[in-house]
């Protein structure tokens, strides 16, 4: 088979949904919702435009299931059917042309600049930038059961709304990787301590949801592979906690890696071996451990680049689904070339001033994706030249003036 028709494959997940081919647009921060964290119309003209590039998956940037607890000052917050038709309209034109869209359901915890009236986590551990965040408050049992079921609700909504499934943020810092992580949770109770009693609050997310979605409705969940921190989630724990996620049903688990103190799912602080180079993805080695752990469907995203690597991948059975995230925001219908034949790499260009300590701080790589979905959702084609300056003056009078 050729490469662009290994990637065409569809797929059944656990539960009976069949994907339509193997690539994925995994989440990015659309941060683009209306006041309230009411999905906006951009959204649903973005989502439209990602909806007719071909992919198997599109998975929704942060929505929050707390008005309280927002990442981002304007992320989407779905907690009851207050948003319930816009949410049918988003699935809508998403869908239209066989995308799956699905939404990625999140809390920040300790992890939200001073947006929110208090942050809280499985313990008061801080971040270590305090001029941008402050300490959080330990969770007491009852208000970690009210999340855990907030989490479910939100993911009812989405069924309602017409989603085809959701996924649980475990990974990069937020509050289900805070109760995974020693370094974050310090907790002495049911919650903390072993393994197991900081794997119970993902656990039992998942146990919520699927008792209110049902058998047949997809549940995914992206996990850490490790946090590269010392004392933090290692990929020790990583495979045991797959192994209880494998245990408890999971549809599709997605590895990624890293946090706000050291982004790895963006590549930071990784010296590659030249093995893992040539198979492009940031954690190649890790998703072949995975493998020889679990049978559910693995999700691998961060690093992807050429079709023939993301084709190995799959036909070797080192991972089922090739996700990709910032080359969506630039080459919307990359999918569809792919498989068409007229695209064989997804490289993107190196988004830089040329000034080293202004490169290296990595705020205007954000900036520049976040720009390209923007003018997307305007109804604007992405533009790949886009000008780093021009993106650094905008951040420079957006924060000084």
């Amino acid at each position: 088979m050729k490469p662009s028709e290994i990637l065409q494959q569809s797929f059944t997940l656990p539960c009976g949904v069949t994907i339509p081919n193997r690539i994925v647009k995994s989440a990015m921060s659309e941060n683009n919702a209306d006041r309230g964290g009411r999905p906006s119309e951009r959204l649903n003209r973005l989502y439209e435009k990602w909806g007719k590039g071909g992919a198997g998956i599109l998975i929704s940037g942060n929505v929050m299931m707390d008005h309280k607890a927002l990442g981002e000052p304007r992320n989407v917050v779905i907690e009851d059917e207050k948003y319930l038709e816009e949410l049918t309209v988003w699935a809508e034109k998403a869908q239209a042309h066989g995308s799956h869209l699905w939404m990625q359901i999140n809390h920040p915890g300790r992890q939200a600049p001073k947006i929110n009236k208090e942050l809280v986590s499985a313990s008061d551990v801080q971040l270590p930038m305090k001029g941008m965040f402050d300490r959080p408050r330990p969770l007491t049992e009852e208000e970690i059961r009210t999340i855990i079921d907030g989490f479910g609700n939100t993911a009812l909504m989405a069924k309602k709304a017409g989603w085809k499934g959701v996924q649980i943020h475990g990974a990069h810092g937020y509050l289900v990787s805070q109760f995974l992580s020693t370094r974050t949770n310090l907790r002495t109770d049911q919650w903390g301590g072993s393994l197991e009693n900081r794997a119970r609050f993902p656990l039992e997310i998942y146990k919520n949801m699927r008792k209110k979605v049902g058998p047949d409705f997809p549940i995914g969940i992206k996990i850490n592979s490790a946090d590269f921190q010392r004392g933090a989630f290692t990929e020790e724990e990583s495979l045991e906690v797959i192994d209880m996620l494998s245990a408890a049903g999971m549809d599709m688990i997605e590895v990624s890696g890293g946090t706000y103190e050291k982004a790895a799912m963006m590549g930071a602080g990784k010296k590659l071996k030249e093995s893992t180079k040539q198979r492009e993805a940031y954690f190649a080695e890790f998703i072949v451990k995975a493998r020889a752990r679990t049978k559910v469907p693995l999700l691998l995203t961060g690093g992807f680049r050429t079709v023939d690597v993301m084709a190995n991948a799959i036909s070797n059975k080192e991972l089922d689904f090739v996700g990709m995230a910032r080359p969506f925001a630039v080459y919307p219908n990359m999918v569809n070339e792919i498989f068409t034949g007229n695209r064989t790499d997804v490289h993107i260009p190196p988004v830089k001033t040329g000034i080293g300590k202004i490169d290296n701080m990595g705020f205007l790589d954000i900036a520049y994706y976040s720009q390209q979905m923007k003018m997307m959702g305007n109804g604007q084609e992405p533009n790949p030249k886009l000008s780093a300056w021009k993106l650094l003056f905008n951040y420079v009078r957006k924060t000084l003036f």
